[in-house]
This record gives structure tokens, sequence and C-alpha cells, in this order.
């Protein structure tokens, strides 16, 4: 692994807790995509995943002079915040009541209809099924290259193995993860 590119997105943490608010936007950039994924998958539903992207994000900026080096990227200090806002959000009580009626109303937005949007629940709530039967190397194997979105190199730093060996273990687990689908989701 690149030293250099390891330590940049730390030096961008360092200049965001001097006040740069230049280096905080890259770091957003760069990793708002993953920490989204992440937290669709947990969730389920785009909209709650964009608010606690948000959230997680708002709150990265109130702690970035608190943070410091520990040997990790600081993608996972940003998703360590979004698993536990993830966390929090599922055991209020409010998750139970999440949608009232004005928000309802405020909601005019036209997206697919509700049976698309039932099929995709339905889909995504399958496939988690089958994803949390894989192994813990292969869930964890598409876990990174599928929901985080890191490359074979990086899913194989990131798991202590070499890029061969990942792009085996994602063929093995996307071929097991076929068979294991029903035949409506295919």
């Amino acid at each position: 692994m690149d030293t250099d590119a390891a330590e940049e997105p730390w030096d961008l943490v360092r200049a965001a807790q001097k006040g740069d608010t230049d280096a905080f936007g890259v770091l957003y950039d760069r990793y708002v995509d993953i920490v989204y994924r992440y937290v669709l998958f947990r969730v389920g539903d785009r909209t709650l995943a964009e608010d606690v992207t948000s959230e997680t994000f708002l709150r990265a900026l109130r702690g970035i002079g608190s943070i410091s080096y520990q040997g990790r990227d600081v993608g996972a200090w940003f998703v360590t915040i979004a698993r536990n806002i993830v966390f929090d959000h599922v055991k209020s009580s409010r998750y139970r009541l999440e949608v009232t009626t004005a928000e309802l109303a405020d909601n005019r937005e036209v997206a697919d209809g509700p049976e698309q949007e039932v099929l995709t629940d339905a889909a995504n709530a399958e496939l988690h099924r089958c994803v949390a039967q894989l192994g813990a190397d292969q869930r964890e194997c598409i876990t990174l290259r599928f929901i985080q979105g890191l490359s074979v190199a990086e899913t194989a730093a990131r798991m202590g193995r070499n890029e061969g060996a990942i792009k085996a273990l994602q063929h093995r687990a996307v071929r097991r993860l076929a068979r294991m689908l029903p035949s409506w989701l295919r």
C-alpha cells in the first residue's frame, strides 16, 4: 500500500483541524459515497440513508478537533460515526413512528410507484438475508467491494490478502449468492 496515499487523508484532517474548510470538503467528497452505501445497506431506505449520511458529516465536522491518527484510514472514523447514528436510530422510539402526517403532505416528490418501492424493499431484504448467510470472509469481501465500493486492491489490503485471492473469493461469493437468491430476484 502506498504510504503517501494513506497519509494524505490525515493531512486533510490536520488541515481541517486548523480551520481549512476546503480540506474538510475534500474529505467529504472522498468518503460520502462510502458512508452512504454503508448506511443504505444497514437501513434499506434511501431517504433515511441520505439523512444519516448528512448527520454523519455534520457530527464529523463538529468533532474534527478531537480525532487523531490511529493507524487506520479516516474513512473508518466516518463509518463508525454513521454506525453509531444508525444504532441510535434503531434504538429510539421514533424508529417505529418515523413518518408524521405533516411530512407526508410535504413529500410531494414523484418517484417510483408504491408497487416498485415494495418490490425494491423486498429484493433488498432478500439480498441482505442471503449476504448474511455467507461465510465471514465472503460476506466481508462482498461488503467491502459492493457496499463500501472499494477496489480489488483496496479490498485485498483491508483483508490482508493478495488481489488474486480477493477475485477468487468474490467470484465464489457471487456464485453462491446467485444460487441462494430466489428465482423472482435473479
